[in-house]
């Protein structure tokens, strides 16, 4: 029940900012918005970037600390 709840509510929440994402982007410059790209139960599975391991030594052993 308790998510339910959360869903109805974010269906509302995200119906809102979605126009008022529409209402101040830039036709020219990008796709409208829909309330699934603002509602947390609904996001669309995003695939991770793929980058070599090069990528995490570049992070993580080369910090160049003072």
């Amino acid at each position: 029940m308790a998510e339910a709840k959360s869903r109805a509510a974010w269906d509302h929440t995200a119906s809102i900012l979605a126009l008022v994402a529409n209402i101040h982007r830039d036709p020219k410059k990008s796709r409208p918005f829909v309330p699934a790209d603002f509602h947390p139960h609904e996001r669309r599975k995003q695939h991770p970037a793929k980058v070599g391991i090069v990528a995490l030594k570049s992070i993580f052993v080369d910090r160049g600390g003072p």
